[in-house]
């Protein structure tokens, strides 16, 4: 998997606040948990999995100590910690009463009093006394010397359909809220800060994850640990994955968070530690921490324990497992040879289609089905030696047919119209545009759209390889139409490594969308032939998108209407659509391809 993802970056994601104050008022914690957490038994505690009495999963094998990593893997480093995150403790009744130990972080809510850890601490918290939350552990401290204090815990809330510590799709579900007792220096929120509670677009981010890792042989100062690394999907399953070395026994629930403001103390948490296995792989390594990634499913749960509808009340359907529905066939080492993609209602149906030109020059069409998914594909070429030359590829109705035809510039500088392709396929030479060694060997990419014209897709962008940039109108078979110049020749220009257009401003007329090198991707709302519309960040520069061997295309795949539909091809073969792209923002990640 690369160091991309989907997408994730602070503007690409949903918050989910919570405004009002529910539910049952909380008590302030005991006298007795707070003299029986002595600053021995908060340093004694082990890890919630190593006081487990079964095979050993992901937290307990790490507590054992480090094995060794591949070269080159990241490591984590300890730090203060941050003022939110901390470490549960509680007797677990089920391990004889032994100290235990989870992380956990405050998120944002209307009753100031939410604490997210992953189900399997928070099923452990259910069955426990003697139970707290300590924000921003200090190891050797007493309860009153803890920079923030000690919260008792007062409800805990776990999706019911979750299993202890599964290897099935239900440990996508490895997510617990838990409300707190305010304690002297008021709410927990009001104390500490809070991250906000966000469902994540997709699977590729940037996030630091944060941990308390116990034992003395890998944690001697027992500090928290924090790694900001870029994840991917864990396979099949809703959740992301990271490699970061020194993630042992203690950091089941520790946040994943992007976008975290020191001044403010405020991020966003887009996941927590936790899920397959209990958060790791089978060979229980200290490098390998999965996260379950944040739906409708933790948002039912978020809104139950702010509401605190109580445990029988907490109604849920059948888990439906993420790989239940196959949106396009095959896997990422199969999409990796996807080499060209051109959206567009190819079938006259209303919506988008997509045209894949493969390395071997293959080529097929995947009508879509209006919701997103795809129905079964259609080859339109074999294997062949032509369009393995096919340079860049758009689609657009330049015949005006009200069925879209696709616009080839092939590598030697001819570019070719291919009418209604999905009625007529592509075994015809098709129209003319330009003769082999045109000036369009220089046009680096092409997109088409409707920044000008009136009821058809007749417009054309090209980004030529110095950085000029041109918008073609009323293109028809067998001309170009008429040229505006957009930008003359320019370096930076000359770094717009992937381009598209779409109508992300929600309107009529269509926005010209480029990635350049470092991963920065900008809208440029209102293209006419007057010039580059108004520019609009969708993301800052990051490690995710500046990937090479990406492929993107924008079509209407969904019920809006609306050509906003944001599809990447990763240079892993992963194939997620951002449904609903906004003009700054990227829409919700939905993967068709699984990596």
């Amino acid at each position: 998997m690369p160091a991309l993802a989907l997408f994730l970056l602070a503007g690409a994601l949903g918050t989910c606040p919570a405004t009002a104050a529910t539910g049952p008022p909380t008590p302030k914690p005991t006298v007795a948990e707070e003299e029986f957490w002595t600053a021995e038994r908060m340093a004694e505690a082990v890890p919630v999995d190593a006081a487990r009495d079964r095979a050993p999963s992901m937290a307990s094998a790490r507590a054992a100590g480090p094995r060794v990593a591949p070269p080159g893997t990241k490591k984590g480093e300890y730090f203060g910690g941050l003022p939110m995150v901390g470490t549960f403790f509680y007797k677990a009744r089920p391990f004889g009463g032994k100290a235990t130990s989870c992380t956990g972080s405050v998120v944002h809510s209307g009753t100031k009093d939410l604490v997210l850890t992953a189900g399997h601490c928070g099923n452990g918290l259910k069955a426990a006394t003697q139970r707290i939350f300590v924000p921003q552990y200090r190891h050797g401290a007493a309860v009153a010397d803890q920079p923030s204090g000690v919260f008792g815990v007062n409800r805990v809330f776990v999706d019911p359909r979750y299993e202890q510590n599964t290897k099935k799709p239900v440990s996508d579900l490895d997510f617990a809220f838990v409300r707190v007792a305010p304690n002297g220096k008021g709410k927990a929120e009001d104390v500490t800060g809070a991250l906000t509670f966000t469902q994540a677009s997709g699977y590729r981010h940037n996030a630091t994850v944060i941990g308390y890792p116990s034992g003395e042989s890998v944690n001697k100062k027992h500090q928290a640990l924090r790694c900001n690394v870029a994840t991917s999907r864990l396979t099949n399953f809703r959740q992301i994955q990271m490699t970061c070395g020194g993630f042992y026994g203690g950091v089941s629930g520790g946040p994943w968070i992007t976008g975290y403001n020191p001044t403010t103390r405020t991020g966003k948490v887009i996941g927590n530690t936790g899920g397959y296995n209990g958060g790791g792989n089978d060979q229980n390594v200290d490098w390998i921490s999965y996260a379950p990634v944040y739906g409708k499913d933790a948002q039912a749960l978020y809104n139950d324990a702010v509401a605190g509808t109580s445990d029988e009340d907490i109604k849920r359907p059948p888990y439906v497992p993420a790989n239940s529905r196959p949106y396009l066939p095959g896997n990422g080492a199969l999409w990796k040879h996807a080499r060209l993609l051109a959206s567009g209602d190819f079938s006259n149906t209303g919506h988008s289609d997509l045209i894949v030109v493969w390395t071997d020059g293959a080529t097929a069409l995947y009508p879509g089905d209006g919701k997103g998914g795809f129905r079964p594909g259609r080859r339109l070429l074999p294997a062949n030696a032509l369009w393995k030359n096919a340079g860049a590829i758009t689609g657009g109705d330049f015949t005006g047919s009200n069925q879209f035809d696709l616009l080839v510039r092939w590598n030697d500088g001819a570019v070719t119209l291919h009418p209604d392709v999905s009625t007529k396929g592509l075994s015809k030479p098709g129209t003319q545009m330009a003769k082999k060694g045109s000036i369009w060997k220089s046009a680096t990419q092409i997109s088409a759209g409707r920044f000008n014209a009136g009821a058809y897709v007749t417009d054309l962008v090209v980004r030529w390889k110095d950085g000029e940039l041109s918008l073609y109108t009323k293109v028809s078979s067998g001309t170009f139409g008429q040229e505006h110049r957009l930008r003359a020749a320019d370096p930076l220009w000359a770094r717009a490594t992937l381009l598209t257009s779409g109508q992300f401003s929600g309107n009529h007329k269509w926005d010209l969308m480029i990635r350049r090198s470092d991963g920065e991707v900008d809208n440029y709302v209102g293209t006419t032939t007057a010039g580059l519309g108004t520019v609009k960040r969708v993301l800052d520069s990051n490690e995710l998108w500046a990937q090479h061997g990406s492929v993107v295309s924008a079509g209407g795949y969904t019920a809006n209407g609306l050509a906003d539909d944001l599809l990447v091809r990763w240079s892993d073969g992963e194939t997620t659509m951002y449904t609903d792209t906004r003009a700054d923002a990227l829409g919700d990640g939905v993967m068709l391809v699984a990596p």
